[in-house]
């Protein structure tokens, strides 16, 4: 399928079809279409968990609440967020910039290489270490008065940053699996304190939402796909 055929294919699928099996190694390779996905200062704090265990996917269904999207389903997606490995994920972003360019003196840097070590180095664990977050929103508020500047610094929003940027990659992913001929359906409605038990989880981790695969039988779709008229949500300036 094109991009827009895609598009216009994938639909929020509530039941599958018990007789049409798909291929786990499909999913996983759309999941690796869902890491190419933009996210904030390519700090990729994701994990994916493809459940394929039918002992897993049994234990899944009553923390979803046993909707039929869940019941149905031949394996399930879930999008954690892993905010809590910004320090790793932000070494891998430095070690990377490192690997671009020879080893050289300061003087001998570019400009382009010294914003980026600086900011994997300096800005990112200034904006991501919580311990400093009324120290970031007090010094933003000061430097606001006299310049624009980033204001959104607080623990609760880098939360958001994080799950932004997850449901950026979920949604390559679900795009991918419908150019594939497969169906999806994104569950919010879960116990995700008891999914991160079953998945084993560490603290620090945050579900971001499940995503239920397989192929759609016609009363899957709940009726035709509903949106308010195109002219309340665009405006051009």
């Amino acid at each position: 399928m094109t991009v827009s055929e895609a598009i216009n294919y994938r639909r929020s699928v509530r039941k599958y079809d018990p007789d049409k099996p798909i291929d786990s190694k499909v999913v996983k390779t759309c999941l690796e279409q869902a890491v190419l996905a933009p996210n904030s200062s390519n700090m990729q704090l994701w994990e994916f968990y493809h459940v394929t265990s039918a002992d897993k996917l049994k234990k899944l269904v009553p923390l979803c609440f046993g909707q039929n999207a869940a019941k149905t389903a031949k394996e399930m997606v879930v999008v954690v967020v892993r905010k809590d490995l910004w320090r790793r994920r932000a070494k891998a972003n430095l070690d990377h910039v490192k690997s671009l360019f020879p080893n050289r003196s300061k003087a001998e840097m570019s400009s382009r290489e010294k914003m980026a070590r600086n900011y994997y180095g300096k800005i990112i664990p200034l904006v991501y270490n919580d311990m400093l977050g009324i120290f970031r929103y007090a010094t933003m508020l000061v430097t606001g008065l006299f310049r624009p500047i980033y204001r959104e610094v607080l623990r609760k929003d880098m939360r958001v940053v994080a799950h932004k940027s997850a449901a950026l990659a979920a949604q390559n992913f679900m795009l991918s699996m419908a150019a594939e001929g497969y169906d999806t359906c994104p569950m919010e409605g879960a116990d995700t304190w008891r999914v991160k038990r079953v998945l084993g989880l560490p603290v620090g981790a945050e579900v971001n939402m499940i995503i239920s695969c397989g192929i759609r039988l016609p009363e899957g779709l709940y009726g035709e796909r509903f949106r308010v008229p195109f002219d309340e949500v665009y405006q051009e300036i």
